[in-house]
């Protein structure tokens, strides 16, 4: 008679004789978010901001490599001369015979390299303005910010066009000009933030171990107020489009042999009857380029919300 069999327990030590972890060790653990993809994360889930940033980034490629890639250079006259769209000329001609859609796609990359150019400069000259203002306070404070309220009070329009029509023509010149009269914009908001975070514990360590007040400034004051900063150039883009559409319609602005949407608007405006797509298309880009910028602006000041708090995934 077969002798009766035991079962074994099971072996609870594992197949490298280690015990188990305890139950605590083996939860889930949690990863903390980054601050840049917390940002990235409220942009997208901002509809408008995202529809608006493919749209632009569209007209930018359009302008850019659609410019390179057609047929028609905006100087060129063709024998077709005010003629209404068409699949030879989507967007028409003139009365001497330029191809509209070229010089619509020239008129755009001027338009941005004027709106980038004034962004870029206003912002970095606005920025370290207020910064080295609100580190500083008191008389250098009270000085620079009188400075920025006189900027703040010219008449921009008016002071654009005065400049324009001495130092304009090109359309590096134009941007130059219009970037001088908003930079104090962006000084005030540049101030307003450095002063809320001057008073911060890390800002008193940077001082106590030494730190200089220029790396103070650059190192520490500037990189935090990144979000404002951010918002506020998107926002001179939208601005300088339409500052410079005025002066080039005014004829302040850019000026023959190049062109921009302004200026096309301008010379369109004597045939908005009889030849209207020379008007309502460069208006309809100015149109698109501003709103878009407007709308990816709100989408980043939203995202750069500094209440906004950390959450975990």
């Amino acid at each position: 008679m077969p002798e009766p069999t035991t079962t074994q327990p099971a072996d609870v030590t594992g197949s490298a004789g280690t015990p188990p972890a305890p139950a605590s060790d083996r939860e889930f653990t949690v990863a903390q978010r980054s601050q840049a993809q917390l940002v990235l994360r409220r942009f997208l889930r901002h509809r408008a901001a995202v529809v608006s940033l493919v749209v632009l980034v569209f007209v930018v490629l359009l302008a850019y490599v659609g410019g390179a890639l057609w047929k028609y250079d905006a100087g060129q006259i063709t024998p077709d001369n005010s003629q209404p769209p068409s699949l030879e000329h989507p967007f028409g001609t003139d009365a001497v015979g330029k191809d509209q859609f070229a010089q619509v796609l020239r008129g755009t990359q001027i338009s941005l390299q004027v709106a980038v150019l004034v962004a870029l400069f206003s912002t970095a000259v606005g920025t370290l303005w207020g910064a080295i203002a609100g580190y500083f306070g008191g008389t250098v404070d009270t000085i620079m910010m009188r400075i920025s309220d006189l900027i703040l009070t010219l008449p921009l329009l008016a002071v654009a066009a005065m400049l324009g029509h001495n130092f304009g023509g090109t359309w590096y010149l134009i941007a130059m000009v219009i970037a001088g009269l908003y930079w104090a914009y962006v000084s005030r908001v540049s101030r307003g933030v450095v002063l809320s975070l001057r008073e911060k514990e890390y800002i008193e360590a940077a001082k106590a171990l030494g730190a200089s007040d220029a790396r103070i400034i650059l190192r520490h004051l500037v990189p935090n107020a990144l979000g404002s900063i951010i918002v506020n150039a998107t926002i001179l883009v939208a601005l300088a489009i339409l500052l410079e559409t005025a002066l080039s319609y005014l004829g302040f602005g850019v000026t023959v042999p190049d062109t921009s949407l302004g200026l096309l608007v301008s010379e369109a405006q004597t045939a908005l009857t009889t030849r209207p797509w020379l008007f309502y298309f460069p208006g309809l880009f100015i149109i698109v380029i501003a709103l878009t910028i407007n709308f990816i602006g709100d989408g980043l000041r939203d995202a750069f919300d500094p209440q906004q708090t950390k959450v975990r995934a």
